[in-house]
């Protein structure tokens, strides 16, 4: 059985005032329709990073404010607790975690924003994070290596959606 530790509530604030704050910006060469689908799918991350193992949608279908998922990294790790506080069909995600398995973070939240950019989508994904306060000073030696781990994350959906579209004969994706 998972023990949880609660994750202080976050919101649009977040994104101005955490102590870790990484933006990463795709532009990924697929339709936003196409970019959401994969953002929302059963497989959501795990199909397109080798570091998020395991994803659980506890909340049926069609999503919604107030959907949420347990997301597992590095084989068990840690997992997350995360619950949508925005959800703009086709447009814009926003999640807090609500819990983690293992202690560490004070607030954690991450932003998904899809705009259309010609046959292309620029994916605007912002990830905020503050540790408990006695973790920061080792949060600061560890922000590269965040960053790098938040860009996997996020800029492997660009080749996910090459190598799904490669495979299935849907139209070219360059």
């Amino acid at each position: 059985m998972t023990s949880w530790f609660s994750l202080s509530e976050s919101d649009d604030r977040t994104f101005e005032t955490a102590a870790s704050r990484f933006t990463h910006v795709i532009d990924v060469p697929a339709p936003r329709e196409r970019v959401w689908e994969a953002l929302a799918a059963d497989d959501a991350i795990v199909a397109w990073s080798p570091l998020v193992t395991g994803i659980s949608w506890l909340t049926p279908r069609p999503f919604a404010v107030g959907t949420s998922r347990i997301v597992t990294l590095g084989h068990g790790a840690v997992a997350l607790r995360e619950r949508f506080y925005r959800w703009d069909e086709g447009e814009r995600m926003t999640f807090t975690v609500d819990a983690a398995s293992r202690p560490g973070f004070e607030y954690f939240a991450e932003d998904l924003k899809l705009e259309d950019a010609g046959n292309a989508t620029k994916l605007t994904w912002t990830f905020a994070s503050t540790p408990v306060s006695v973790l920061r000073p080792a949060a600061v030696v560890g922000g590269p290596a965040l960053r790098l781990a938040t860009r996997s994350i996020a800029h492997g959906i660009a080749g996910h959606l090459r190598k799904q579209t490669a495979t299935s004969g849907k139209e070219t994706i360059r």
